[in-house]
């Protein structure tokens, strides 16, 4: 799976991209990566703030479309992304039902 991908959707690869990717690869890299990853967000731009919460939106969107393919992947880069948007954001852009776990 092409994390910048899907992170930059095609447009610009944002360095704080390649600081989330090993916690999407690695769920519990994200305890010790989270806060310099949100004191990294917190001084982007105006715009850059803005691609970079669509990045997290995008990858909710992939795991979504993909999370029979493998769920406990699936569930982890969604948790993943979820916990940086509402520690950066205060929210959730977008509200969805749990992941089934079978």
């Amino acid at each position: 799976m092409d994390f910048m991908l899907i992170l930059s959707g095609g447009r610009e690869q944002l360095a704080i991209f390649s600081d989330i990717i090993p916690c999407l690869e690695n769920v519990n890299k994200l305890p010790l990566a989270i806060e310099p990853i949100y004191h990294k967000a917190i001084s982007l731009s105006a715009e850059e703030l803005d691609h970079f919460h669509f990045g997290l939106v995008r990858l909710q969107i992939y795991t979504d479309i993909h999370r029979y393919e493998n769920i406990d992947e699936m569930q982890k880069i969604k948790y993943t992304s979820q916990i940086l948007e509402k520690v950066i954001f205060g929210t959730l852009m977008l509200e969805s039902e749990p992941m089934p776990s079978e």
